[in-house]
């Protein structure tokens, strides 16, 4: 459920005039999904409620999913769609675009996961196999893109930046850790631990919810965060792209690269 957390300026929730307020109702629908999956994980530890807690933690899962698919579109808007810009920058590909993806994809399995078991007709052995194994693949899933989106490089960011950039990505990847113990331990014959395990990662992650709220509430301030440009020349490329100094072929462009001056 974990979402991306990045310090770049390339970013674009929304229409010039609106983008702040979308990215705060990002930042606020990650924080309320978050309480949903800390309500589910308590409901899924009774009996009687426990496909209750089923149901609320797949609306939750698919609330963050959407959140994550925002994000995306976010980065991909900040610069002007232009995936090729990755070749210079791998920040960018491997951060900006894949964590949102991967998370996105982990939550969208969870959801359909959590929502099989809370069927009524999940009573076959063979359906809660295949929501175990949907579950298990969903954590893995989670652990990556928190792997990946804790290995940002800052040249830019000061240290208040890169000490709220940690408050968010610590909890997100110690939740997703304990998630996959508890996928792992998944089983029908396990007792209760995988149940207190959901319940402290979805702690671990409202946290990590509430402190990127306030990160976003920094990036805005008059004295806001130094954030991160591209870089590898990726920044340059997106300004002279944006001027119509260079061309929108990228295999033109590294054509006329190879060419000697005069024949350019």
């Amino acid at each position: 459920m974990v979402k991306l957390a990045t310090a770049r300026e390339a970013r674009l929730y929304g229409p010039a005039l609106a983008a702040r307020r979308w990215e705060y109702i990002n930042a606020g629908t990650y924080v309320f999904a978050a309480l949903l999956l800390v309500l589910a994980a308590a409901l899924s530890m009774s009996v009687s409620a426990a496909r209750l807690g089923l149901a609320v933690g797949a609306v939750a899962l698919a609330a963050v999913a959407a959140v994550n698919a925002h994000d995306l579109a976010a980065h991909l808007a900040g610069v002007d769609c232009r995936v090729g810009l990755a070749r210079y920058d791998a920040q960018l590909g491997l951060v900006e675009f894949l964590v949102p993806a991967v998370h996105a994809a982990g939550c969208a399995l969870a959801a359909a996961g959590l929502a099989l078991l809370a069927s009524p007709h999940s009573h076959s052995q063979s359906q809660q196999r295949h929501a175990a194994t949907m579950l298990l693949v969903a954590a893995l899933l989670w652990v990556l893109g928190s792997v990946l989106n804790s290995c940002q490089v800052y040249e830019r960011a000061d240290g208040r930046a890169q000490l709220l950039q940690s408050g968010v990505q610590v909890p997100q990847l110690l939740g997703s850790l304990l998630f996959l113990v508890a996928a792992a331990l998944n089983r029908p014959r396990s007792g209760g631990e995988p149940a207190w395990l959901c319940l402290v990662g979805s702690v671990l992650w409202l946290a990590a919810a509430l402190l990127n709220v306030l990160k976003v509430f920094a990036m805005h301030q008059s004295d806001a965060l130094r954030l991160e440009k591209l870089r590898g020349g990726a920044q340059e490329w997106l300004s002279r792209d944006r001027e119509g100094r260079v061309p929108l072929n990228w295999e033109e462009a590294a054509r006329r690269r190879a060419l000697p001056t005069e024949l350019r």
